[in-house]
């Protein structure tokens, strides 16, 4: 949305400090330097964690499946962590994964005209946080393709493990956080649907998405979903929203006019009148889909634009060893 007039205006659409500037009107340029040190970040906190002794060396091993041949664990390693990995080795492609970006009106909330790592908003989180697991895939050399959506078919490009594939997807990317797309919705089910048809080999598939969707269409989304199950990929939904806001509502009490991006309608209002009716509905909604997810075998992942990249990254690493 937004929110102006005698009421002040809110663009409605329904962190960590590693650098404190992107460049602001040219562009998202930046994104590939931010991912390397949102990884970076990310493997040094997993010292102190239960992935402790993966993190140092998991861009060169990868665990050891039962019946695999024994001849390239890492016994060193396995001296240190009490596991079992294996060296990976250059024309190794053991994953393909299949990035799917929402871009439309209401994934560019709250308006922006500057980045910061610690000042996104929807889409340029999303780009972030994509451009992160790529930096991971790219380093288990791992193959990766994109697709981007709005009220169209954006952009779509197939899985492949080159440095030119990477840096066309980080490209991309930054081209879509820099569109500023007004009054675009969507049809998410739509592209979900053409998506499932273009993947015919196994892959993971990430999609970042706000979720916002009338009642007839949240029904076709887990419809197209299926159709992505039904071909044997795995499928995570990144559920991107700004939970202080777009789930607490936490507005101050003056007058205020939303409006919706996408469709341009407006209410106006004081934000208190309504507070709490909206935080149970929008909770109930979220309940829903969590359980949807769950029905269908959908990971579901709660992404707050307000907090950092870890819960996506450790998703990313827990889902991989399950998809090996």
């Amino acid at each position: 949305m937004s929110i102006s007039s005698p009421f002040g205006e809110v663009r409605w659409g329904f962190s960590m400090n590693l650098q404190n500037e992107l460049n602001k009107a040219e562009g998202f340029k930046n994104l590939e330097l931010l991912a390397k040190q949102v990884v970076e970040g990310f493997i040094a906190g997993m010292h102190k964690s239960p992935f402790h002794g993966f993190s140092a060396e998991f861009a060169e091993h990868k665990i050891y499946n039962q019946g695999e041949s024994t001849r390239h664990i890492d016994w060193k390693l396995y001296a240190k962590t009490d596991k079992l990995y294996t060296k990976r080795y250059d024309d190794e492609t053991n994953l393909r994964c299949h990035i799917i970006l929402d871009n439309s009106s209401s994934m560019h909330y709250p308006k922006l005209e500057s980045f910061s790592i610690d000042h996104l908003n929807k889409i340029s989180f999303s780009a972030l946080a994509a451009a992160s697991l790529m930096q991971i895939l790219k380093k288990q050399r791992d193959a990766v393709g994109l697709s981007i959506y709005s009220d169209d078919y954006d952009y779509y490009a197939p899985e492949k493990g080159s440095e030119r594939h990477h840096q066309m997807l980080l490209n991309h990317l930054s081209e879509a956080v820099i569109s500023k797309p007004k009054n675009k919705q969507t049809e998410t089910f739509k592209y979900i649907h053409e998506i499932a048809e273009k993947i015919h080999r196994r892959s993971m598939i990430f999609l970042f998405t706000d979720m916002f969707q009338t009642i007839e269409d949240e029904v076709k989304i887990f419809e197209a979903l299926r159709h992505l199950k039904y071909n044997k990929h795995e499928v995570i939904l990144f559920h991107v929203f700004d939970k202080k806001k777009e789930f607490h509502f936490d507005f101050d009490n003056k007058p205020k006019r939303f409006i919706d991006v996408e469709t341009g309608e407006y209410i106006n209002l004081y934000a208190d009148s309504i507070k709490e009716s909206y935080h149970d509905k929008v909770e109930s909604y979220f309940e829903a889909l969590r359980l949807k997810c769950a029905q269908y075998k959908i990971k579901y992942v709660e992404a707050d634009i307000n907090k950092d990249f870890n819960n996506i990254l450790t998703t990313y690493m827990i889902e991989r060893q399950k998809f090996a």
